[in-house]
């Protein structure tokens, strides 16, 4: 049984790896933010909250919201069009934001790459990216049970005037005939999502509901379809950490999603919701002592998958 004291055990341990990584050193508003907070909240299904380290200090969600849009587009345009015509369901081994695949294979491997997700983002309805950004907004509040998430402007406006590769995914895209729709809206709406502020507690939620089959404990209202849940939690498995996402899995065996601003969300089935905080990163991107948190719990508590 996950405890307080086993909580605090794993923060001590994850901040003795956090000064070998650094932060996203490619968007300026990231790049300034101190690498050593670090922090971890779990929610499980009667609603219990367990928190150690910095679990309430606002940071963007940045890739992390790709399973809210995948979520959104899902229910806008259905599962088969999207995993069949715009995005697949495998692993890269690539970078996040390659563009080496989209040369030999238009449509992008997962959606939780950068081509991917941008693909998975233009296929959300609304007649701009406002409108767009306006039904995300809505859906993570509801899914983080908090609806004081907002916009981090400066990231956004930071991301948006750095994005030139993500421009350059987008523009192949349309060109390959994958992404409809206008691009710099796509664009504009993408790095809004990415821009979200939000806590290591949000992220709990969010991942206690993937956990929970898509139903929010407290409430009752399902918020995702089971079917749709699953197949998310399956795609956080296989592709959820970027290109270390199978070392992930050998090392820890969780369904997980990080995001470059130190985030990780993960929902351990009918148990509970991990939300983790921790800037400092590795070669793939993935926060490094969230990843070494989350081992630590693995390995105390045999939580692995397998």
């Amino acid at each position: 049984m996950l405890k307080e004291e086993l909580l605090q055990d794993a923060l001590h341990y994850g901040k003795a790896f956090v000064h070998m990584g650094q932060t996203a050193q490619y968007i300026p508003e990231l790049k300034n933010v101190s690498k050593y907070y670090l922090g971890i909240c779990t929610i499980d299904m009667d609603g219990n909250v367990l928190e150690a380290g910095d679990t309430n200090i606002p940071f963007t969600i940045q890739s992390i919201s790709k399973l809210v849009s995948l979520i959104l587009a899902i229910r806008d345009c259905g599962a088969d069009h999207l995993f069949h015509d715009k995005v697949g369901v495998e692993p890269t081994g690539d970078p996040f934001n390659s563009i080496v695949k989209l040369e030999t294979k238009t449509r992008p491997f997962n959606p939780f790459i950068n081509a991917g997700a941008i693909t998975v983002a233009s296929c959300i309805s609304g007649k701009d990216s406002d409108e767009k950004f306006g039904r995300f907004l809505d859906f993570i509040r509801k899914l983080c049970r908090n609806e004081e998430i907002s916009l981090n402007t400066a990231v956004y406006e930071s991301e948006k005037q750095t994005g030139d590769r993500n421009r350059a995914l987008a523009y192949y895209l349309k060109a390959s005939g994958i992404l409809e729709g206008d691009v710099e809206e796509c664009l504009d709406f993408y790095f809004k999502m990415c821009s979200v502020n939000v806590t290591a507690h949000d992220i709990a939620h969010m991942s206690l509901v993937l956990a929970n089959h898509g139903v929010d404990p407290a409430s009752g209202e399902i918020l995702i379809e089971a079917k749709s849940a699953k197949a998310i939690r399956a795609l956080m498995l296989t592709c959820g950490m970027y290109d270390g996402s199978g070392e992930f899995a050998m090392s820890v065996g969780f369904p997980a999603k990080s995001g470059v601003g130190g985030g990780i969300a993960v929902p351990l089935v009918n148990h509970m919701g991990i939300g983790v905080f921790g800037p400092a990163l590795d070669s793939k991107g993935n926060s490094l002592g969230g990843i070494k948190m989350l081992e630590y719990i693995s390995k105390r508590l045999d939580y692995s998958l397998f």
